[in-house]
């Protein structure tokens, strides 16, 4: 009986042990506890997430494995051998976390979810990459994202345009902790790829307040709403607490192309970070502030000025003015002065003697002689064809407050930008009209000066209600654009004109409210996650009116024109002067508005494990706009696990994205420049204008779009490596593009009335033109391996490769049709914008070997042609592919302080050469084009960078 009695109690123990309550902690390289790792059952969706102090409790079985992974961290199985175990975690950037976007399960990983989702260790990025704003650290680290600095584009030389597989920066949706961002105030209409498009102001985030960064590369608008067709990128704040660091970083540009192509070092930038943070209560609460500062110093890659620069008229001026003469005197209808200097300067008048023969002589060219006689050279005479200049700084706050045992927390995060940026113009030529050379004898360089302020603010509480995971949130953001325009003048104002100017700006509120609930039913099927919930979003658009010098246009006598028949004043050859505040005329009163708009939106989001190898997910979102109406979409994607190895996902989804209420209201007049350089003064009208109802154009409607998935990922335990491949089709209906310049007839119609009262010669327009399809390849391979006890190598090898296409008939009027003007609704340099502007090929290969005291970090970047946007397609050059490497080395000196040097572009690669054969150089302003962008024309950069961090 003993020895019975003796076997039953072992078994039962046996048995209760084999489904026991483990308990254990996550630990860091240093010993430290990681709050929020992740710790799932291998095989099941069962699983839980260490507390602050990095413990963890779940129920398992003795022999099962446990996955436990944390972001920024090597994910690692263990055997549950113990009812008491200690994890330590290895760092490394790593892409197969738990993630929080595309997938309102708890416990979904990126190689588990249905859709490919890349997680981007930023805090990792910030030790080892040269590159320290965000939209740069993306584009160099996540392929299918693209962003380069803009040269000569107004206020997009401040803000740089980004997108995903190679769709609009308008068509991907922005989340920070998985709340909706705001967009820029912000509208391209210059000449550079998403012209006509609103995006996010990703720069506006300082790189030091993030952890993580997850791109969600599918449609999503059935899950997240408007703006989501090409993907999402959520942005994960930091939770760290108890650590202060700092990061300073500085470089400059050491080219061969530095200084105008004279060689040497220029576009100096510094940047100082820091964030520390500080546990709140027992439950896990925090505090974290991070921010940063930066000066970027602008550069030039122009080499110099080939065309006309002066005419014997401007001879005239010099002499004149070196005789201490007041050389506005010499517009008079008196032509007696002219011709004293004239003959002073030794000009052969030809026997000239009214203003009209006079002007037919001294329109002649007289460039070289005068820039000998000034000392001047051709260069002296450049534009800044690069960076513009940016100050900025930035502040986030993150915060959580748990309120109970159960899970109920308060939550926040804000943020707050300033920047101010300088750029500048075509350079305004001494023999041009526009030129007024009484107050700049040798012309000048007129400079945009931009304002920007941002800020953000998201508060919410989360908790359970029964089973039910209940999350309230409301979220704030504006983005204002004010534009101050220097060391220029309005020419028709003659001598009364200012040299700064006021020349208004805009600004963008969204605020947006949320619902979200979830419950996950582990006793459901193999589980099932449902989420449900709700969004109301309030929209407001402001257009802000400059001074009136700034968009005005004079007559000789200093009236400003109201009327048709009022004539603006002259130059000596009968050339009327523009108005406005050159570079970038200012915002009219007629242009000032305030428009607002709400939307409310329900959505409900399924996803159910049918068995641990087949995974489906289903949402639906209907969304209701005051402005145009309501929507409804789709998304169906799913997962099969082949083996523990190798899954097989896809998704089929429909979309929409909402025209922005900048499209749809912005209007103004600006200074945009045709292929050979000309100044055209286009006035942008609204949809609803009469303008376009003359030319046919209808009112903005929603884009829409469907779009289909499938893929693959797969892991080789023995070799380390982890491959994800993923294949896709993108069809959008109704893009909103940026219409051609449609000039007036000018034989007095009422479209030259509307021209004339806009102060322009062309009206432009924001339409729903055309249709597209987009279709391309996602490849990433991961590979970790363990060189010895003390160093670790990983990489990582990622590709896109992408086309889109413009589709179909151009979606024209008849009236249009009729008048021949399709090409002018949807140009040919357009299309290029669409189709060829950015690279549709990105490799990406990243290499990261790290001992206790080194991290060297090497990356090459392999970018794919593109081609110069034209209307003439003659003169579409192509660019051929470039490899650009980074290589920097750290060295950590104590635990606290790391040192590390490096270079972005180590070998000084630039794009090819504008070449004369395609007449895109215009005269030497552009010996790189500035119209499609593969990695920009700064050339080598190289940086010192010093960590430190006290835990």
């Amino acid at each position: 009986m003993n020895k019975h009695y003796f076997f039953i109690v072992v078994f039962l123990w046996g048995v209760g042990f084999a489904n026991a309550q483990i308990t254990g902690n996550v630990l860091d390289d240093d010993g430290a506890p990681l709050p929020g790792a992740s710790i799932v059952k291998k095989g099941t969706t069962t699983g839980t997430t260490s507390d602050f102090d990095g413990n963890f409790t779940i129920d398992v079985a003795m022999g099962d494995t446990l996955i436990v992974s944390y972001i920024g961290f090597e994910t690692k199985e263990v055997t549950v051998n113990s009812t008491e175990m200690s994890i330590q975690l290895t760092s490394g950037v790593a892409l197969s976390e738990v993630i929080i976007v595309g997938s309102r399960n708890p416990n979904r990983t990126a190689t588990e979810s249905t859709v490919p989702v890349d997680v981007i260790d930023i805090s990792e990025l910030n030790n080892v990459a040269p590159q320290v704003n965000l939209n740069q650290i993306l584009n160099f680290v996540a392929p299918s994202f693209t962003s380069n600095t803009q040269t000569i584009s107004d206020g997009t030389d401040h803000i740089d345009p980004a997108s995903l597989r190679g769709l609009g920066p308008d068509q991907v949706l922005v989340l920070i902790n998985g709340k909706r961002r705001h967009t820029s105030s912000l509208i391209n209409v210059n000449g550079t790829f998403g012209r006509g498009s609103v995006g996010t102001d990703l720069n506006a985030i300082p790189a030091a307040a993030i952890q993580r960064i997850e791109v969600l590369r599918d449609g999503a608008a059935a899950q997240y709403g408007s703006d989501a067709i090409a993907g999402v990128i959520n942005i994960i704040l930091n939770k760290s607490v108890n650590e202060l660091t700092t990061t300073v970083t500085t470089g400059a540009n050491f080219t061969k192309n530095a200084n105008d192509q004279t060689g040497g070092v220029d576009g100096a930038t510094t940047n100082i970070a820091a964030g520390y943070g500080v546990a709140l209560g027992d439950n896990g609460g925090f505090i974290n502030f991070s921010g940063d500062f930066d000066v970027r110093s602008e550069y030039s890659r122009m080499k110099e000025w080939e065309g006309e620069i002066f005419n014997l008229y401007n001879t005239v001026e010099r002499v004149a003015n070196s005789d201490g003469y007041d050389i506005s005197n010499l517009l008079d209808d008196d032509v007696d002065d002219v011709i004293q200097y004239a003959n002073q300067a030794g000009i052969n008048l030809n026997g000239a003697t009214t203003k009209e023969e006079l002007g037919e002589v001294l329109g002649a060219d007289a460039t070289q002689a005068e820039l000998a006689a000034r000392g001047q050279q051709r260069s002296d005479y450049n534009m800044r064809v690069g960076q513009s200049a940016l100050r900025g700084g930035r502040l986030f706050g993150n915060f959580s407050l748990p309120l109970d045992d159960n899970g109920t927390a308060v939550y926040a995060f804000a943020g707050i930008s300033s920047r101010t940026g300088n750029s500048a113009g075509f350079y305004r030529l001494p023999n041009q009209s526009r030129t007024y050379t009484p107050a700049y004898i040798n012309g000048f360089l007129p400079e945009i000066n931009s304002n920007i302020k941002d800020q953000s603010l998201s508060v919410g509480i989360k908790g359970s209600i029964g089973d039910w995971s209940v999350d309230l949130s409301n979220t704030y953001g504006k983005n204002a654009f004010l534009y101050t325009i220097g060391n220029t003048f309005n020419a028709s104002m003659q001598n009364a004109s200012p040299t700064f100017f006021d020349a208004g700006g805009f600004s963008f509120l969204q605020n947006t409210a949320n619902l979200d609930v979830t419950q996950f039913f582990d006793d459901v099927m193999s589980g099932l996650n449902i989420a449900f919930g709700a969004e109301y979003r309030v929209e407001n658009y402001d257009i802000i009116a400059g001074e009136e010098a700034s968009y005005a246009q004079y007559t000789a006598n200093g009236q400003r024109i109201t009327l048709a028949s009022q004539q603006p004043s002259q130059d000596f050859f009968g050339n009327s002067r523009p108005g406005g505040s050159q570079v970038f005329p200012g915002f009219a009163p007629v242009n000032e508005l305030s428009r607002g708009r709400s939307s409310v939106a329900g959505y409900i989001d399924l996803e159910a494990d049918f068995s641990e190898k087949f995974l489906a997910s289903f949402a639906s979102r209907f969304e209701n706009y005051s402005d145009f109406g309501s929507t409804i979409n789709f998304k169906i994607a799913s997962r099969y696990k082949v083996s523990d190895n190798l899954n097989i996902r896809g998704a089929v989804n429909t979309g929409f994205r909402a025209p922005s209420l900048h499209q749809i209201n912005f209007n103004s007049t600006s200074t945009i420049f045709d292929n050979e350089g000309n100044p055209q003064e286009v006035g942008t009208f609204a949809n609803d204008s009469r303008a376009a109802k003359l030319l046919g154009i209808p009112e903005l409607k929603e884009e829409t779009s469907s779009s289909v998935s499938l893929g693959l990922t797969a892991k080789i335990p023995d070799a380390n490596l982890t491959l994800t491949v993923d294949g896709y089709y993108v069809e959008i209906n109704d893009r909103v593009v940026y219409t051609g310049q449609f000039e007036g007839p000018g034989t007095g119609t009422e479209l030259d009335n509307l021209l004339r009262q806009a102060n322009a010669t062309a009206a432009s327009f924001f339409a729903n033109a055309i249709n597209t399809e987009s279709r391309g390849l996602d490849v990433v391979i991961t590979h970790k391996t363990d060189l010895g006890s003390n160093w670790r190598l990983k990489s990582d090898l990622a590709g896109t490769f992408s086309k889109t296409n413009q589709i179909g008939d151009i979606n024209a009027s008849q009236v249009l049709r009729d008048a021949g003007l399709v090409g002018t609704y949807f140009p040919e340099d357009s299309r290029v914008y669409l189709e060829e502007a950015v690279p549709r090929t990105k490799v990406n290969l990243s290499n990261s070997l790290t001992s206790d005291k080194f991290i060297i970090f090497l990356r090459n970047v392999y970018f794919g042609e593109v081609t110069e946007a034209t209307t003439t397609v003659a003169n579409q050059q192509v660019f051929g592919t470039k490899l650009v490497t980074d290589l920097s080395i750290g060295y950590k000196a104590t635990d606290a302080l790391t040192f590390t040097i490096g270079a972005n572009n180590l070998f000084d690669i630039y794009p090819d050469r504008a070449e004369d054969a395609f007449g895109n150089r215009s005269s030497g302003r552009f010996d790189w084009s500035r119209r499609a962008q593969q990695f920009g024309i700064g050339g080598r950069f190289l940086f010192a960078r010093l960590s430190f961090s006290l835990k």
